[in-house]
């Protein structure tokens, strides 16, 4: 039954960009008989009512667009023969054929673009692939508004591939200028529909967090991207499920790669805007590698610059924040900023957890 609606998918897309390209060569022709029309009027005025070119055109807009302003008509019995063959019976009926169908192509290509079947021509813009098995719309609203607020990218284009949105993109996502192109990510053609090789920076999502599957999908994705792109594709970033399977993803061309946190969005938006940054934040969330401790130690009036040297000195940690008399957390103060602490928090490495007497001992704390 997948297979089936699948396949029913893929012949429904091929379905929509043969119509969406007939409906132009359409256009186009009509428009061609149209001016082919016009031109053989504006000849037979000339020859056989001896008007000027310019009143030749005037004539002959005038006619076929039913203005009819009765300044200028065709007088000879040529002059009115042509003037009914070529504009009254083929022209005018044309020009509603033609009207017709641009209306009617115009509806149809705005019912593409909200349902992604629409080709978009884009470059310098952010590209995401795949989407989150559950709550994809307000993920992607997160994501988005991160990207936004971030520094060089407030303005940047943002195109989904996804299937998630086979009726169109919720009106939140549309406001905030997002665009999608409805197909299965490691589908070549509608890869290739996203323009990746133009693309200021491309985001891989894990289609399920949980399932090592979704680091295969990936991988397919990544190496249909190196070969689009000619071996070098734009700044791309991976999610991988199973640690085992960065390096892989990474041979195949995902400059970073970071677990999927659902949760934050935004460490997909700082490995973009700040690489490496990715790496620190990622490390937060697991009790792998470096992490944070509090260590609960009064200090009286400390100097924050002094007291983060004389830790980094010890090798003991970095110092990130400090927590005053009234139980508030302050991050990152002033270089020359004094302050009153009940307790320090502390990034320290796993390998390298200092004892609180360390602590106490480096910045002169102890009894």
């Amino acid at each position: 039954m997948f297979l089936r609606l699948f396949q029913r998918r893929r012949v429904y897309t091929r379905f929509t960009r043969r119509l969406q390209n007939d409906m132009r060569t359409r256009l186009l022709r009509a428009a061609g008989w149209l001016a082919l029309l016009s031109g053989l009027h504006v000849l037979a005025m000339l020859y056989f009512e001896q008007l000027t070119i310019g009143d030749a055109l005037w004539l002959t807009v005038t006619t076929l667009t039913t203005v009819g302003y009765g300044d200028l008509s065709a007088s000879t019995a040529m002059g009115r023969l042509c003037t009914t063959l070529l504009l009254y019976i083929a022209g005018i009926t044309l020009l509603a054929e033609l009207a017709s169908d641009y209306i009617d192509f115009r509806i149809k290509r705005k019912d593409h673009m909200i349902k992604g079947l629409w080709r978009w021509d884009m470059s310098d813009h952010i590209l995401i692939i795949n989407s989150p098995k559950a709550n994809a719309a307000l993920y992607f609203e997160r994501l988005v508004g991160q990207i936004r607020a971030a520094d060089g990218f407030s303005e940047a284009p943002v195109q989904l591939l996804t299937d998630a949105f086979p009726n169109g993109l919720p009106t939140q996502l549309r406001e905030m200028g997002v665009v999608h192109y409805h197909g299965s990510p490691s589908e070549q053609q509608a890869l290739a529909a996203t323009t990746p090789a133009a693309a200021k920076a491309i985001i891989v999502l894990a289609g399920d967090e949980y399932k090592r599957a979704s680091d295969s999908i990936t991988l397919d994705v990544l190496l249909q991207l190196s070969e689009m792109c000619e071996g070098h594709p734009p700044y791309t970033v991976a999610e991988c499920v199973q640690e085992r399977n960065r390096p892989r993803l990474e041979r195949a061309g995902a400059n970073t790669t970071i677990r999927p946190v659902r949760a934050y969005p935004e460490i997909l938006v700082r490995s973009i805007v700040a690489p490496g940054a990715e790496k620190i934040l990622e490390n937060l969330f697991t009790h792998q590698d470096d992490h944070t401790l509090r260590f609960d130690i009064p200090l009286s009036d400390a100097t924050w610059s002094t007291s983060v040297c004389r830790l980094m000195e010890k090798g003991l940690g970095t110092l990130l924040a400090y927590v005053d008399d009234l139980g508030h957390v302050q991050c990152h103060p002033a270089a020359d900023h004094r302050f009153d602490a009940c307790a320090l928090i502390m990034m320290v490495h796993e390998d390298r957890i200092p004892t609180e007497y360390d602590v106490r001992e480096a910045l002169g704390a102890t009894d």
